[in-house]
């Protein structure tokens, strides 16, 4: 009971520094997911933007992020970070690349949501004279928001667990506490309280995401 209350002020910073880079990159992967993920969608064939090489080009940058795994994207990108941020470490910097995995990853989702939109749906819209513009706001997000609120709950998710590898290079949370009492120290009872703290974060995350989704599920 000790240990754990003098374990307690570094637990709440590392706690919060998670928060940070989570709450950092899960606001990018929304802000700039959403649009990348419909300009994949919306320049595919058949759709009123179509597009190969640029449909292409895109899906082949994402493919290339996506397909790298985290730990290594995190350090090829701190180059980018010390420029952009002036710093390789803490919560913000490793904020950057937690951004970019974040944002291609829910490109996808994003795409993948579409995608299972009704194209009676958007014929019907084309139909009656509606603008690309209006069938994106009032059919195609409205219609797969739901969809959109899953793919966001796997984002955070993810992140949470990428939120966790950051501590390997210096970006703080809870995964470097657990790295540097749990293992370089051998204090098991540090790695569990670690672990535990990821577990009840998922599952909040997880709870909200499904209860708002479900909200929004016009099915």
């Amino acid at each position: 009971m000790d240990s754990f209350i003098e374990l307690l002020p570094d637990l709440l910073k590392a706690f919060w520094e998670t928060l940070q880079m989570v709450g950092i990159s899960f606001i990018f992967s929304i802000v700039l997911g959403i649009p990348l993920g419909l300009f994949l969608f919306i320049t595919s064939k058949g759709l009123f933007w179509e597009n190969k090489f640029l449909n292409t080009l895109g899906s082949f940058l994402i493919n290339v992020i996506r397909s790298t795994p985290y730990v290594i994207l995190l350090v090829l990108l701190l180059p980018l970070t010390q420029i952009l941020i002036g710093t390789t470490i803490g919560p913000i910097a490793a904020s950057f690349s937690l951004s970019v995995a974040a944002v291609v990853f829910y490109a996808r989702l994003v795409e993948a949501s579409l995608r299972e939109v009704d194209k009676g749906v958007i014929e019907a819209a084309t139909a009656y004279g509606a603008t690309p513009l209006q069938i994106i706001k009032e059919v195609l997000l409205p219609e797969a928001l739901s969809g959109l609120i899953r793919g966001l709950t796997v984002t955070g998710i993810s992140l949470v667990g990428f939120s966790a590898m950051a501590g390997i290079v210096g970006g703080g949370g809870v995964g470097d506490l657990a790295i540097r009492f749990g293992y370089y120290r051998y204090e098991t009872n540090v790695m569990v309280i670690t672990v535990v703290i990821l577990i009840v974060m998922v599952q909040i995350v997880q709870v909200f995401g499904d209860i708002i989704a479900n909200k929004a599920d016009k099915k």
